[in-house]
């Protein structure tokens, strides 16, 4: 698949932070005294008209602090199929379509640990943008957490643009949540989609959104990983997992995007945890 020089740069971009998130994870992982690695599973994807159509490479690790940690980057493109095309912004009128990025779902062991999503993308139609964003998702919220990840959130939005967070975080509150529980999927973030225009200044802000998580997830998981926890405090993590399962299987974008574009189906569905409970 022949890539124009947005489109390389962004899939550069996203391979490379994929690879010091990784990193980072490692590092916690070897400090908390294990040798858990990330294993990467390649994957090709055919298009609906049978011609190639990218792919990307699944990155999962399964250690002592990180229960199960999935960091997907995909470079994907072809031609959006039937009805769907009318769903994506600027594939309505012209269903070809190029779409790379990384995507993250981090399921902690320890209870006191918070859950976390980031993705960030760049999708070309007629139109081309960039989209995505992070948000933490406590089963024991701390208010001290919570701060600091808006904090580092807000940071990034506020060098670029200070309408930026208000708007990306009020986007957040309504997108995760659970219409059928009437509850938040967790503590929220930021999420933000159709950025388009000034290609670069665009760029600029989703790589500062990817730093931003960079810097202070693994600050949190490090502030928390070495709590005691009860069986109490195990099994309200457990429920909490089944909110989060229901949320990305009902209402999660990506999860339609992925399944409606030929991804990989274990890619697709890393964001599930290991173990739920419904009771």
């Amino acid at each position: 698949m022949e890539l124009d020089p947005q489109q390389h740069a962004a899939r550069t971009w996203f391979e490379a932070l994929r690879n010091r998130i990784c990193a980072a994870f490692e590092r916690i992982e070897a400090e908390a005294g294990s040798d858990a690695t990330f294993a990467y599973t390649p994957w090709d994807r055919t298009d609906p008209s049978g011609d190639p159509g990218g792919g990307g490479v699944r990155g999962v690790m399964k250690g002592k602090v990180f229960e199960k940690v999935g960091v997907n980057v995909s470079t994907v493109g072809g031609r959006f199929d039937g009805d769907f095309a009318k769903s994506i912004h600027g594939a309505g009128e012209d269903p070809r379509f190029f779409a790379t990025g990384i995507s993250l779902v981090a399921h902690m062991a320890n209870p006191h640990v918070p859950a976390v999503h980031m993705n960030t993308r760049f999708l070309v139609t007629t139109k081309r943008w960039f989209g995505g964003g992070a948000d933490l998702n406590p089963p024991i919220p701390y208010a001290e957490d919570t701060a600091d990840f808006h904090a580092a959130m807000k940071a990034a939005c506020d060098a670029h643009d200070s309408d930026h967070y208000p708007r990306f975080k009020k986007w957040a509150d309504e997108y995760f949540y659970i219409p059928h529980r009437k509850v938040h999927r967790g503590v929220g973030g930021i999420f933000y989609d159709h950025l388009e225009g000034d290609f670069d200044a665009n760029f600029a802000f989703t790589k500062d959104v990817g730093l931003a998580f960079l810097d202070i997830f693994p600050a949190i998981v490090r502030r928390r990983m070495g709590l005691a926890w009860t069986d109490a405090d195990k099994a309200r993590q457990l429920e909490w997992r089944g909110r989060y399962a229901e949320f990305n299987l009902v209402y999660d974008r990506g999860t339609l995007f992925g399944l409606k574009t030929g991804g990989n189906i274990d890619a697709i569905l890393m964001s599930l945890p290991p173990h739920a409970t419904w009771e």
